[in-house]
């Protein structure tokens, strides 16, 4: 038995039922799954950092295709990035199994919305199920390949924030090796004209069918019998939930594939209690499903479609007051800790610098520097979702004309760029734009947890790779200036951007400085503020962690979070702030 993540758990199901190709783009929270896959063998199974999850899901659409297992990983707004390959591949079916990961993130711990990716296998009419705790996500992984293999077709994996990344006890087993199977040119169920398209939306409308009868037999649909006055349909972290707040006050339908939903299951548990109640976090899925059978269901009235449940509101809403922990409502309030960038990150120098110029608009995207929009440095405008900052730019100037392109620039990181902001930039060339575009090149994929992209040089398995050459790449594209700017150079990179906004032309600027956290990052520099500091504030002002504000007015640096940086000590008129 091992303690594992439930992204542990379901990397080990995976390569336990002979999975042989796996690809992802990293997302919080479903990242740790692919990591976890790459300690494993490299003989057995190939794991791959895909450009984005598009590219990603049809990586593993071709192995599937070829005859091997595998698996593809991504958080709930990566599975939009997915949407147009997962569709058709519903049409498709599978040779070999194909799982496809997708980790909500209830409460948005670290998402720009909080969509529930059940509608994804509602619409695409593909079979979904949803573990609850770590055991299961080893169990249902293996199922899915069984099952997508029997009903010709792909599964989708639910997971949430709380299961990927809490843990609990997992049975290990052993790999079982699956021979690929031959490969067979099959135009009719490969290819999607639409001739064939038609013929195969036949099959797929008849194996809906046959997975809602196989969804009132399944063992994953279980119900756990307490008396007929309360009844729970719950699935995933929500039926975890409500077990920990009714115990065996109540009797549950514990639903384990949550798309198709059995009809017949469902109608005879109502029918055996007093009161059902639907509990599930986001929207009502199953609800509706069995308000559309003629159920008297309790479900959304009770229980709000935002954010993550507690067994405490899931108590309190069902029974009253009666035996809510109150204890927990007695804890001092923890105290503020706002998100903020480390101490030395680069990306703050940039926002620095911008912040210098008047009037200028940021329409930023995702990663670590989103925190650009916090004060005191205040200066991202926008944030919607991967590599949509270039193309909104570009909307701004079309919209205000060419004078706007002057006080507009596009911020994005490296990996962002990578992911989804290069058919943006080539927009801007073709379409005649004049915007700048700031690409932060960290030299990592930062806000996931340092996982390697296309411009590192290296694999998943740290093993050496041709490295993407962003400055190449954007001449590629019809960008004739190109700087390379070190942001913490303060003075020479307002100069850069101020260059690039007085340009007619499209420009792109590669702001070049590694992530704190590197370890080729890493100095054992320090600073501290002197006696010739003159209390002019300037260094407060750029929002480093390391640097507070005494009671005398002096500014303090913190040497165990000081990364030594000298940013501040660039800034400094009065340069009192030194080494030590």
């Amino acid at each position: 038995m091992k303690l594992l993540l439930g992204n542990e758990a379901v990397a080990l199901g995976a390569y336990e039922a002979g999975a042989k190709v796996a690809s992802a783009y990293p997302g919080t929270p479903s990242t740790e799954i692919t990591e976890s896959l790459a300690r494993f063998d490299k003989d057995k199974i190939y794991v791959e950092w895909a450009p984005n999850e598009k590219v990603a899901l049809e990586v593993c659409i071709g192995a599937s295709m070829a005859g091997a297992r595998a698996i593809c990983s991504m958080k709930h707004v990566g599975l939009n990035v997915a949407a147009d390959p997962l569709f058709t591949a519903s049409y498709i079916g599978v040779s070999g199994g194909l799982v496809i990961c997708v980790a909500d993130d209830q409460g948005m711990h670290s998402s720009q919305n909080e969509q529930d990716s059940r509608h994804y296998a509602k619409a695409s009419k593909t079979l979904m199920l949803e573990p609850s705790d770590s055991a299961e996500c080893r169990d249902f992984v293996k199922l899915a390949f069984e099952l997508g293999e029997k009903f010709d077709t792909p599964v989708l994996l639910r997971l949430s924030t709380r299961v990927s990344h809490s843990r609990s006890l997992v049975e290990e087993g052993v790999r079982e090796e699956k021979e690929i199977k031959t490969y067979v040119k099959n135009p009719g169920k490969h290819v999607m004209m639409p001739g064939m398209a038609r013929l195969r939306h036949v099959l797929v409308e008849e194996r809906t069918k046959s997975l809602i009868g196989y969804a009132e037999e399944a063992e994953i649909n279980r119900v756990e019998r307490n008396g007929s006055s309360i009844g729970i349909i719950s699935s995933g972290i929500a039926y975890c939930y409500a077990k920990e707040a009714l115990g065996d006050q109540a009797s549950y339908l514990k639903l384990g594939m949550v798309w198709p939903l059995p009809e017949k299951l469902i109608r005879d548990f109502a029918a055996s209690v007093e009161k059902c109640y639907v509990i599930e976090e986001l929207d009502p899925v199953i609800e509706t499903h069995a308000k559309s059978l003629g159920l008297d269901v309790i479900g959304k009235e009770l229980f709000s479609p935002l954010g993550e449940y507690t067994s405490n509101a899931i108590k309190k809403a069902i029974l009253g007051d009666s035996g809510v922990d109150k204890a927990s409502g007695e804890l001092p309030a923890l105290p503020a800790r706002p998100p903020v960038m480390c101490a030395g990150c680069p990306h703050r120098a940039v926002f620095y610098a911008l912040k210098s110029i008047p009037g200028l608009v940021v329409c930023g995207d995702i990663g670590c520097y989103t925190l650009g929009t916090l004060p005191p440095l205040a200066m991202m405008d926008s944030c919607v979702c991967m590599g949509a900052s270039i193309g909104m730019a570009l909307g701004m100037e079309k919209a205000l004309g060419k004078e706007q392109a002057k006080k507009t620039v596009a911020v994005l990181g490296d990996s962002t760029f990578l992911h989804s902001g290069i058919t943006g930039l080539i927009d801007i060339v073709y379409n005649k734009g004049a915007a700048t575009v700031i690409i932060l090149d960290n030299s990592i994929t930062g806000m996931t947890g340092h996982q390697d992209n296309p411009a590192t040089g290296f694999t998943i398995r740290k093993e050496p790779t041709r490295q993407l050459d962003l400055e190449k790449l954007c001449h590629a594209i019809g960008i004739d200036n190109v700087a390379i700017a070190d942001p913490f150079d303060s003075k020479n990179f307002l100069k850069v951007v101020k260059e690039s906004l007085g340009s007619s032309d499209p420009s792109v600027i590669i702001a070049q400085r590694p992530c704190a956290l590197l370890k080729t990052a890493i100095t054992s520099d320090r600073y501290y503020a002197s006696e010739e500091c003159i209390k002019c504030g300037i260094c407060l002002r750029i929002a480093c962690p390391a640097i507070t504000k005494s009671d005398s007015g002096k500014p303090v640096i913190d040497k165990n979070q000081c990364s030594g940086c000298g940013f501040c000590a660039n800034l400094c008129p009065a340069k009192a702030i030194k080494l030590v």
